[in-house]
């Protein structure tokens, strides 16, 4: 199993040196998400420090930017880190697209589906000379010319992944992506019922395996040095699991486990601003459905159960004082965990 950390994007100087530890600690990538801060930045300054992590966005909103505008910064990045960087996208849901970026929401499944794709073909015109051409039912893309035109890496075209939670969005992933990046509202029994199941038919009509398809994340983490600080972790995720439980385009995963009203209750909760109390409507039996919690010697075997057999890659942040030989051990020890992924195509 690969193992990736985020990045602190509210700091751009800590950028470069936390990625120069991460590499240091064993693991495999860092992360950058795009909540306050823009996650192409640091990923510059994590590409400049080191010299074996990936760098991934974890993930960068799609429809506020044109694919023109993702593709020249995945570029560019994949560039400057010699061929490291993982483009991942997600649309976000109707509300953030319309309300807070002032952009159309139309068929997302389908609309970023055409995104990746748009994205590729610009990436093949500038790396194999080919015309542009896309012509897309959301997206058209026609004009490339030489002063606009970077020149070619001579590197494996940037992979890119896809954020995704239902139905819709889990087989365009399988179709047109290199990888998909689960949301943390997720658990076991969603991941093995309705996420495999979906991903193996979709993979296997596409002419693509698990091999080189990367499944990332599905759940959340808490961890810590003493029960105490797993106990203060596992409390911010019962507050995550309400803040995305009130939101009625996740509502299948409580569904699955026959706690709808729960979805319907915190949505109105969300509705009348009560932020601050929803999380106490979540109960310990829901919210051990989506967390690993473990100190940090048990962790490897918490992640094991909580994900083992079902996911490529989960992400660790550890403690800011936890010794460099923890981190390491750790992280040494959820890698041998077995996993399908092998590589990107």
């Amino acid at each position: 199993m690969r193992v990736s950390c985020s990045l602190p994007c509210e700091d751009w100087a800590a950028c470069g040196p936390a990625a120069r530890q991460a590499e240091a600690d064993g693991f495999d990538s860092v992360t950058t998400h795009e909540l306050r801060h823009d996650p192409f930045t640091p990923l510059a300054f994590a590409a400049l420090a080191t010299e074996r992590v990936q760098l991934v966005t974890s993930v960068a909103i799609a429809f506020p930017r044109s694919p023109m505008i993702a593709a020249n910064q995945a570029w560019d990045l994949h560039t400057h880190s010699k061929g490291r960087f993982v483009l991942g996208l997600g649309s976000q849901v109707k509300a953030h697209n319309e309300r807070r970026f002032s952009t159309p929401w139309m068929a997302p499944a389908a609309r970023l589906g055409e995104y990746i794709e748009a994205v590729r073909a610009i990436h093949r015109c500038w790396e194999y000379g080919e015309k542009l051409n896309y012509q897309g039912r959301y997206y058209n893309f026609s004009l490339m010319t030489p002063e606009f035109s970077p020149p070619p890496q001579h590197l494996p075209l940037p992979p890119v992944a896809m954020a995704a939670v239902g139905p819709l969005m889990l087989k365009t992933a399988a179709r047109t992506a290199d990888g998909v990046r689960l949301h943390g509202f997720a658990t076991r029994a969603y991941l093995e019922q309705v996420v495999r199941p979906l991903l193996a038919k979709e993979l296997e009509a596409a002419g693509k395996s698990f091999e080189n398809f990367e499944i990332s994340g599905g759940g959340f983490i808490a961890t810590g040095p003493d029960a105490a600080a797993v106990r203060e972790e596992v409390e911010k995720v019962r507050y995550r699991v309400a803040f995305y439980g009130s939101t009625p385009a996740y509502r299948g995963v409580f569904d699955l486990h026959g706690v709808s009203d729960l979805g319907a209750k915190l949505t109105e909760m969300s509705k009348q601003g009560q932020w601050n109390r929803m999380a106490a409507e979540v109960p310990d039996d829901v919210l051990d459905l989506f967390v690993a919690r473990a100190t940090y010697d048990g962790l490897p075997a918490a992640i094991e159960q909580r994900y083992g057999g079902l996911v490529d890659s989960v992400s660790i942040d550890f403690a800011p004082a936890t010794p460099a030989a923890t981190r390491r051990a750790t992280v040494s020890a959820v890698q041998a965990i077995p996993s399908r992924f092998r590589s990107f195509n």
